[in-house]
Formats: C-alpha cells, sequence, structure tokens
C-alpha cells in the first residue's frame, strides 16, 4: 500500500494519478483531484472514459460522516424509441452506432461535484488533461492490448479511424499518442464551463454528428440533461458497513451478494478454498437472476430495492445453494416489493471520492464527434425493446447501468473502492469486501488476491485467474462449474483502485490493482 498522512490519488493510468496528485498539492480537494485525474484519463485511456461517457461517484466527507451519491447517466434522446428502432429493422436493441448513444452525463457530473466540493478554480482541473492531449503521452501496455482489441470498432467511423489510428494503426506500447481535438474541447470546458459541454460548440458538433449518422439526439436532450443527487444504498457485512448507488446501476446486486455470504461463516480454508469459491460463485448466481429481472430506472419502473436488500430475504435465496453441486439454471425470485475506469481519491482531510466513469463497451459506440476528439458512449445498448421490460426503451429514460462506486466503514476505517469490468463489478466487489472483512487482507492485498467473474455464457460458466491452485479448480469442476481459466493477472477480472482513511490517526493509504497500467499517487 501506499500509506501517508497527506492525500492520495489511486488510477489506471500512472499519469492521471500524478495529475491529480498535482492538484491535492496545490490544496485542491479530493473532488479537484478526481475531475482532474478523470479528465486525464479522458485522453490517456480513450477507449474506457471520456466525455462522452457517463459518471457516478460516492463522496464521503469527513468532518461530517456524511455520504453523497452522484447518478450522472444520461438519457434517452426524446425521438429514440421502440418505434422508431423497429421501423429501422431493429429486432433488439443496437450495440454500436449512433442509436446506441444516450446523452452522455460526465461533464454534467464533473460539475455538480465541483459546485458541491470544489476548493480550486474550475479552469484550474484541466491542465494536465490538455497537455497531455496536445503534447501526446507514451502508450502503455496494457491500454495498447486494449486499442489493438478494439480495432473493429474504431474501423467502423471515419472520424474514430481519423483520431485513433494514426497511421491507419492502433498505437503500440510507446508510441506517442496525440489528440489535438481533443484538447481544444477540453479548453473550451475550462474556460466556458458545463454549458460548452451541453449548450454551446461541442453541442452542436454532438448534434450535427448524430443527424449526419441518422440518430436521434436534439440539442434539447442535451440542455435540459442534469446528473441526480441520490442517496446510497447500504446493508451491512459482518459488522461493516458496505453501500452502492440505487438503481438504474447494479450495486444492489453487490449487496444482495453479501447479504447471501453472510448466511454462512467465511470458510477457515482461506478466500481461494473449494467451500468459498463455491459459495460466493452460487451466491452471485442468484443475486444477478434478480438483478437481470428487476433493475431500471426507478423514474420508470418500480425496482424491490428494499426487499431484495433484506436480511431474510437473504435467508431465502441462500437456501438454493447446494453445498456440493453447481446450479446451472438459477431463476429470479421473488423478493417483498416496496469497458469503464475508476478512480479513489482521498485528499489530507480525509475526505474521500470514489468515482467510476465509462463509455461502455470500448470506444463505446465507435461513434467520434466531429471536430472535439472523443467518441460518445454506447449505455444505450443496455435498454430492451420488450415493451414489457422494466428496462424498456422510453425517450428520456436512464438505462441498466453496469457501473458502480462503493463504499465501506467500519469504526474508525472508511474505505472508497471499485472494481471495474461491466457485469463484473457486483460480484468483485463482493470478493474485495470478503477478503477484508472475512480475512484480514489490507486493501492491496485484498485488490490483488485471485478472484472468479462471470462469464458471458452464464450458466456455469465461471471466468477464473490460474492463481487459484489446481487441485481447487480440479475440485470446483467436479462439482459442475465449468472453468475458463485466464492468466495470473486477467484484465477480465476488472481494474480497481481504494484508498482508506483512519479518522483516528489521520493517516491514509492507498492500492491500485496489478492488473492495471495504474498507481496510488501519494500528495507530496
Amino acid at each position: 500500500m501506499v500509506v501517508t498522512r497527506y492525500g492520495i490519488v489511486a488510477t489506471s493510468h500512472v499519469q492521471a494519478s500524478v495529475a491529480g496528485a498535482k492538484i491535492l498539492e496545490r490544496g485542491g480537494s479530493a473532488v479537484d483531484a478526481a475531475i482532474a485525474a478523470n479528465a486525464t484519463l479522458g485522453v490517456t485511456e480513450p477507449m474506457m472514459n471520456g466525455m462522452g461517457g457517463d459518471l457516478f461517484a460516492i463522496c464521503w466527507e469527513a468532518k461530517t460522516g456524511k455520504l453523497y451519491g452522484l447518478n450522472a447517466s444520461g438519457w434517452a434522446p426524446r425521438e429514440l424509441t421502440i418505434e422508431h428502432l423497429k421501423a429501422k429493422g431493429a429486432t433488439s436493441m443496437p450495440q454500436s452506432g449512433i442509436d446506441s448513444v444516450t446523452v452522455p452525463g460526465a461533464v454534467a457530473g464533473w460539475h455538480a461535484l465541483h459546485q458541491r466540493f470544489g476548493r480550486l478554480a474550475w479552469k484550474d482541473l484541466f491542465q494536465s488533461a490538455i497537455s497531455y492531449a496536445e503534447d501526446g503521452y507514451p502508450v502503455p501496455e496494457l491500454i495498447a492490448s486494449f486499442w489493438e482489441g478494439s480495432l473493429d470498432r474504431i474501423s467502423e467511423d471515419p472520424e474514430a479511424r481519423r483520431i485513433y489510428l494514426p497511421g491507419g494503426k492502433p498505437p503500440v506500447l510507446g508510441q506517442v499518442f496525440q489528440n489535438p481535438d481533443l484538447a481544444k474541447a477540453l479548453r473550451l470546458v475550462a474556460q466556458d464551463g458545463v454549458d460548452a459541454f451541453y449548450k454551446g460548440e461541442i453541442a452542436r458538433a454532438v448534434v450535427s454528428t448524430s443527424q449526419s449518422l441518422g440518430g436521434t439526439m436534439a440539442a434539447d436532450d442535451l440542455a435540459d440533461f442534469s446528473p441526480e443527487w441520490v442517496e446510497p444504498i447500504s446493508s451491512t457485512y459482518r459488522g461493516w458497513t458496505v453501500y452502492e448507488l440505487p438503481p438504474n446501476g447494479q450495486g444492489m446486486a453487490a449487496l444482495e451478494m453479501l447479504n447471501i455470504m453472510e448466511t454462512t461463516p467465511a470458510s477457515p480454508d482461506g478466500p481461494l478454498s473449494v467451500a468459498e469459491l463455491h459459495k460466493k460463485i452460487e451466491a452471485m448466481k442468484l443475486a444477478y437472476a434478480d438483478l437481470a429481472r428487476y433493475n431500471a430506472d426507478p423514474r420508470f419502473a418500480k425496482v424491490p430495492v428494499k426487499g431484495i436488500l433484506s436480511k431474510e430475504y437473504a435467508q431465502q435465496r441462500a437456501k438454493m445453494i447446494d453445498p456440493a453441486k453447481a446450479n446451472c439454471e438459477v431463476a429470479a425470485g421473488a423478493p417483498p416489493f416496496s469497458d469503464t475506469t475508476y478512480l479513489s481519491v482521498v485528499d489530507r482531510d480525509g475526505n474521500i471520492v470514489s468515482l467510476i466513469q465509462s463509455n461502455s463497451a470500448s470506444f463505446g459506440s465507435g461513434v467520434a464527434v466531429r471536430g472535439v476528439g472523443f467518441v460518445l458512449q454506447n449505455r444505450g445498448a443496455m435498454f430492451s425493446l420488450d415493451p414489457a421490460s422494466p428496462n424498456a426503451l422510453v425517450p428520456r429514460k436512464r438505462p441498466f447501468h453496469t457501473i458502480i462506486p462503493a463504499f465501506m466503514e467500519h469504526g474508525d476505517q472508511h474505505i472508497g473502492f471499485g472494481i471495474m469490468g461491466g457485469p463484473n463489478q457486483p460480484l468483485a466487489h463482493a470478493q474485495f469486501v470478503s477478503n477484508v472483512v472475512d480475512y484480514g487482507m489490507n486493501i492491496q492485498e485484498a485488490m490483488e488476491n485471485a478472484r472468479f467473474t462471470v462469464s458471458p455464457h452464464r450458466g456455469c460458466n465461471i471466468v477464473i485467474e490460474s492463481r487459484v491452485p489446481p487441485e481447487v479448480r480440479q475440485k470446483l469442476s467436479a462439482m459442475g462449474h465449468q472453468l475458463d481459466v485466464r492468466r495470473e493477472y486477467s484484465t477480465a477480472m476488472g481494474r480497481g483502485q481504494a484508498v482508506l482513511h483512519d479518522s483516528k490517526t489521520k493517516v491514509n493509504y492507498g492500492a491500485s490493482d496489478a492488473r492495471t497500467d495504474g498507481a496510488a499517487v501519494p500528495e507530496q
């Protein structure tokens, strides 16, 4: 871990962590540093995040102990309807292209956070990002591999090809990549504020790009949008309180999984034992079945969050776990009704920001906005064209969202954490919490420990790291788990960051996942 009495910025790219740490050194707040780091990540990890993406955040205020949640996920354009897409021949939601785009919420999220918690001037937060966009930066290992893996999506759009395939190819390790159009857009946001993006020159570029591709985005879809301050949801796990954000994000699945896990003691044989992994895998299946059935924008659908998070409901669901056999067909229960980047920051006063921001798929929709150097997300791909679904596409509705920041606390210990990776996130959160609570790991150890994750094939298919002992994997396979074994530190498990503030000693701790190009960088 990084251990200091001063602030720490933990991100998935070293230069972004340094950019945030510099803001702390100038007297900036944790939020100021988070915005600076996130803006820089939009330059250096353009496939993962940027101004064309969405944002969620949890902020912990040290002096009051209060938590604040921000949902800056955008809504569907007014003219993007099920009927419109079916008239174009769609039988399911487009997974890329202009009709997969919803209003980007990231810049509005930055603005809302800064209005409430910022200390430095807004324009001072973007200097590192502008510098890297204009002068360039050498592409690191993992980002180079993500870039190469996204070649097909980038190639679909002429503007994306022009920006992201210099010389017609993805940048290789160590190649200096520049994006002067993005530097221009960042300057506009720095100088003219949030209106530059939602009402000014950038907004006009977004609408023009959409219209040229037959999309539905209109000026008022952008101008009318604002993020929403929300109350975090929570549950307890063996004495710790764990917080997530409410739907339309998937945080409730992490809490339900922890509730199910809590119904039996942690295995004394350790987190990578057969019994412990089997329990977590089966708990994950139960929680994810409920997530798929019920999660939606609560402004448009009734989501039984309270019922899903009740301890009594967890007891019911836990009874479905056979300790000797994998369940390959898990149905949703009946609760009572009542590609991404993550960063965490703690400042010298102990304030914590847990922030996640994403384009959804790598390079999002694949559509780059003409002349401003960034791609638009494809969050609309998560909608359903089934009118009966709680997640059915409706104008001005927010889709099911995978990105979730998290926070946990017990006594004097306060931890902001998150682990990226689409549907991986709730189960990765639950494994991190268990590592800390059940097995006494520090936050770096808990982040690095071998993990499993959900497979796109679902059922009994599980993706797992090769560091899980072979004899354990063999016994899990004998129980019916179908294991896809990946390298020792696989990015399929998501890439995480964490910070911890001890409010008694006033000491801060930082961790950065070994599965990233990043680092936890302390304020000097």
